[in-house]
């Protein structure tokens, strides 16, 4: 998995106006748990780009004043209106420790569903994942080539690679709708299959 730097400055005041203060001049209050103990950061706005705006997971590599700490983003907190970062939580990452995070499902392969005129939808985009860090996958793939009408994909159905998907395994990843227009050609021309095969049987 890629791993995103972001360099940190300890926070001496942990008070609600010096965080303001800290968003003011382009930095966002932080905090790294998970360790022996708790440590109060800020970093550099501008830095959380590549790790909060994509659709790809990140391991981190926090360096706060020369220390460094290998950790994932565990939270994040936005502005209801400008949807400015307002705060966000990192985890501490040891070897042989489990971890969870929300990894994205990338879609691949053509459904043949959608291609008689199915919609696809796409009910997960992000599957929660419990590993060992250095099992942790990127994304997860979710092969959509055997997908017809009325189908799913469940979670139950996608390989587990040395992680364990957490999401119930009965939840649907992605669905081919059909659409109104075709609904009666496809229930009428079932139908006709139906009666088709109850006459060879009358016949027989």
């Amino acid at each position: 998995m890629k791993t995103v730097e972001i360099i940190g400055y300890k926070r001496a005041n942990l008070g609600k106006s010096v965080a303001k203060k800290l968003r003011a001049e382009g930095n966002i209050p932080c905090v790294l748990y998970g360790g022996d103990e708790q440590v109060h950061f800020y970093a550099p706005m501008i830095l959380f780009r590549e790790l909060v705006y994509t659709d790809e997971a990140h391991f981190v590599n926090l360096n706060i004043e020369g220390v460094e700490y290998q950790a994932i983003m565990q939270d994040i907190q936005f502005h209801p209106v400008s949807e400015v970062i307002l705060h966000v939580d990192f985890l501490q990452l040891f070897k042989g420790k489990h971890i969870k995070m929300d990894i994205p499902v990338h879609f691949e392969g053509t459904s043949p569903g959608v291609a008689k005129g199915g919609t696809l939808i796409k009910k997960r985009r992000y599957l929660k994942v419990k590993s060992l860090p250095k099992d942790m996958p990127e994304f997860i793939n979710v092969n959509l080539s055997k997908l017809d009408f009325g189908k799913a994909i469940k979670v139950g159905e996608i390989e587990e690679n040395n992680f364990e998907i957490l999401d119930t395994k009965i939840a649907s990843v992605a669905v081919v709708e059909i659409p109104r227009a075709l609904r009666g050609k496809t229930q009428a021309a079932e139908e006709e299959e139906e009666g088709a095969e109850v006459a060879e049987g009358a016949e027989g």
